[in-house]
């Protein structure tokens, strides 16, 4: 228990300095103090004792604004229909049932197509406008539109979660209090890792595990370690609807689906069976895959993994969250959103790409942030029963990229690092498991196809059905 711990002079540090700064960040969600994060501290695997965290501390080099990134160009021979290529060899076949992929560059559409078929029980096509469900992509959601009510006002980041939750109790007398919102949003509320999340899976009701918060094992104060969370992210939801005075799902629905034309996204259960199209979920069985029902589970918590989307909203998505939707997201909101504050080195470790390619890794507002090979990239993913999806951004290049699929298969993982490869210009490795000859395909698209896609973005652009 954190109580038996001393505090970590660090942590006490990193308080004081995030709570100086997040005043004049709530007040004007202007040009911001940088949040650094390096890939030295300690890994936040071990929940048992409080893991530091890089303290924020001020600097006379504020986070670029989006508009104000330097933008460098695709590497030569950058060609969507690479990957489209691979998208498509990827739903050969039956290895996965169905993938929908969007990648944007420079406030353009280059891609947003679907690839193999809904349900191998009831074959639909996948197409640009099938809806996929996004499980924990939809926490750059909750960030986000958190971030326009502190724009607007209504709140603050350092605003105090118990303000709008009076009844909130953890363990540690007086953690409750201490809590704020963007500890909420960069999953620093103090308690270990997925706490109550196979509650969750066995069907509990939210309310209920967040009154079980008292009696939750506690790994240190909150905003002095990293914990990635579900049910306690949720908390945001809250929050958005006493500041607001708006149910969650209305206020992302009115502030971020309709102004950016995300016409086809959703939240919950309802609203995925509700969607013209949209598809069903797979597991193995039997050599091959079998469609399930969507689980009501994580829906039961909106801001952690509720959110619905089709390839065509994601990349109006992308498109927002590069800057290129100043009207509806302002580049200093973005900035704030995409800042690291807390350093997670765990996710230097897993798959292949993660390790050869990452040197350090952080988590902001809803938004993860790494450093891609020495490029600062903007990335979450997610996964649920039957779903898996990535969405990336690269800043310098201006691109982004989004990859769904409605299997548990690891396989179209590799499609991502393999486009961001591709766009820094870095040698050609074999991610991903296609039956495509990269270096050939490399070689011979070079000399002929523009970096920005050629005349594939204008047909990518009007949404291939």
């Amino acid at each position: 228990m954190k109580a038996n711990l001393p505090r970590p002079r660090s942590t006490r540090l990193h308080r004081a300095l995030l709570l100086g700064l997040l005043p004049a960040i709530a007040l004007t969600v202007a040009a911001q103090t940088p949040l650094p994060w390096t890939s030295d501290a300690p890994a936040a695997a071990d929940v048992t004792t409080p893991a530091p965290i890089v303290p924020v501390v001020p600097s006379d080099r504020p986070v670029p604004l989006p508009a104000e990134v330097k933008r460098l160009p695709l590497a030569e021979g950058f060609d969507v229909r690479l990957f489209e290529a691979m998208a498509q060899d990827l739903v050969a076949n039956q290895r996965v049932p169905g993938l929908a992929m969007a990648i944007v560059h420079d406030g353009r559409i280059l891609s947003a197509r679907g690839y193999g078929i809904t349900d191998v029980s009831d074959a639909e096509p996948v197409d640009a406008h099938t809806v996929f469900r996004l499980a924990s992509l939809s926490k750059s959601f909750a960030g986000t539109v958190t971030g326009m009510l502190v724009a607007e006002g209504a709140l603050r980041w350092d605003s105090r979660v118990a303000d709008f939750m009076p009844s909130l109790q953890f363990a540690d007398p007086g953690a409750a209090q201490r809590l704020t919102v963007a500890d909420v949003l960069s999953h620093r509320v103090g308690l270990r890792h997925h706490t109550y999340d196979r509650d969750i899976e066995s069907n509990a009701e939210y309310h209920s595990l967040v009154q079980r918060f008292a009696a939750a094992p506690m790994a240190c104060d909150p905003g002095e370690c990293y914990g990635y969370q579900n049910v306690a992210f949720s908390l945001v939801g809250d929050v958005v609807f006493a500041a607001s005075g708006q149910f969650y799902s209305e206020s992302v629905t009115r502030r971020i689906f309709k102004p950016l034309g995300m016409n086809d996204a959703s939240l919950g259960l309802d609203g995925i069976t509700a969607s013209p199209r949209w598809a069903r979920p797979h597991v193995r069985a039997g050599g091959g895959w079998k469609s399930l029902m969507p689980k009501p589970t994580y829906y039961r918590l909106a801001p952690a993994a509720g959110v619905n989307a089709s390839a065509s909203d994601m990349a109006q998505w992308l498109l927002a969250q590069g800057g290129h939707r100043p009207d509806v997201l302002p580049a200093p909101l973005l900035a704030t959103l995409q800042a690291p504050i807390v350093g997670t080195p765990g996710e230097i470790r897993g798959s292949s790409w993660r390790r050869e390619r990452l040197n350090s890794a952080g988590y902001g507002l809803g938004w993860r942030v790494y450093d891609y090979a020495g490029h600062r990239l903007v990335f979450h993913g997610g996964a649920v029963q039957g779903y898996r999806g990535l969405m990336a951004m690269l800043p310098e290049r201006d691109l982004g990229v989004v990859v769904l699929w409605n299997s548990n298969s690891s396989l179209p993982s590799g499609l991502l690092p393999t486009i961001l490869d591709r766009a820094i210009g870095l040698p050609a490795q074999q991610w991903l498991d296609v039956d495509i000859d990269m270096e050939t395909l490399y070689a011979s698209d070079r000399a002929e196809t523009p970096a920005s896609g050629g005349p594939q973005s204008d047909k990518a652009e009007a949404g291939p059905r």
